[in-house]
């Protein structure tokens, strides 16, 4: 059985995490930066000065817990990207630091892995398997083939999903983040009212586009006098617009998928905005897959997902050097 310490900067969430081979989470500490709430959004330097302030105790906090010390962990991993870099220098020097110290092996770990490969800690999912990978920072469509391997058959050519809510939440002033809010407040909505652009449907490829749809909402909320059931009736045609585009761009991708003679048996929802039930409820109504996705917790960033990607490359002896450098842009194909 294998034991790992891994860490979580990217972006606004301070979060460590001991995990095992046994799929064992011994202790997961986390630290939620809600400053950023009052800005809008994540000012990048408050949010690296806030993992240096808090990152160490919550790593003593995470050994005292669990009840081992460092001499028996087997690895130590770190978020090394994509994300903000000032986060991601935190994380993984600390990391670095803790494994020179101990003399144990580093792992770098890519975000977007992470968020990929957490569904294995919760389910028998087997390669290969198709990945909607819908967050604040990222929007695409990929197969797992396998750990460290990839095939990225599409990805937004503009906003990330999430980047979207958020915008569209603002417009309606909304608190950050959009996302929870436009669902909630879409449950009494109706979702037929509005029609927004539906961008790049029924055209060929899984590629996103989303700056279309922040348009159209914010040329109709200047032209409204805006009550209340107006911003219920927005979410709710903004949320329809989205499951459109989303279902439309998976079903094209289980196509590309058997054009290169990959088959898939399974879907994946996974990101900050796989929270979303209404999107999920849409895929699951009308794709014939197994459709998977981690429960809320896992959805959003966390040091779990971070612990489990390291444990599934410490099986395959991917081990980094501790010359590593954070890459705060790192696809997954070139992992």
């Amino acid at each position: 059985m294998k034991t790992i310490l891994a860490v979580e900067t990217s972006c606004d969430e301070t979060a460590v995490v001991i995990i095992n081979s046994a799929k064992q989470v011994l202790t997961h500490e986390i630290f939620s930066q809600t400053e950023h709430k009052e800005r809008g959004g994540i000012i990048p330097e408050i949010a690296s000065r806030a993992h240096m302030e808090h990152l160490s105790n919550l790593i003593k906090s995470a050994i005292n817990k669990s009840n081992i010390n460092f001499c028996d962990l087997d690895a130590v991993a770190a978020t090394s990207g994509p994300g903000l870099i000032g986060g991601l220098i935190v994380g993984t020097m600390m990391t670095k630091a803790i494994a020179h110290v101990t003399q144990k092996p580093f792992i770098a770990v890519n975000h977007l892995e992470a968020h990929a490969l957490v569904i294995r800690l919760l389910y028998e999912v087997e390669f290969p398997f198709l990945v909607l990978l819908i967050s604040g920072g990222h929007c695409q469509l990929l197969i797992a083939q396998d750990v460290g391997k990839y095939i990225k058959l599409g990805e937004t050519l503009d906003d990330s999903l999430g980047e979207a809510f958020d915008k569209v939440a603002k417009m309606l002033n909304l608190n950050y983040p959009g996302g929870p809010l436009i669902e909630k407040l879409a449950k009494k909505g109706d979702g037929t009212r509005f029609k927004f652009p539906r961008a790049m449907i029924k055209r060929s490829g899984c590629n996103f586009s989303f700056s279309g749809i922040k348009t159209s909402v914010k040329n109709l909320v200047q032209k409204l006098k805006m009550d209340e059931q107006d911003v219920h009736d927005i979410c709710a045609s903004f949320q329809e617009c989205i499951s459109d585009i989303l279902l439309d761009r998976v079903k094209n991708a289980i196509i590309m998928a058997a054009s290169l003679n990959i088959k898939i048996k399974d879907l994946v929802i996974t990101g900050g905005v796989a929270a979303n039930n209404f999107l999920k409820g849409k895929l699951k109504k009308y794709i014939n897959l197994n459709i998977f996705s981690p429960p809320s917790n896992l959805c959003t960033d966390n040091a779990i997902m971070v612990g489990w990607a390291g444990i599934e490359r410490l099986k395959r002896n991917y081990i980094d050097p501790l010359n590593f450098a954070p890459r705060p842009k790192w696809e997954l194909e070139n992992y």
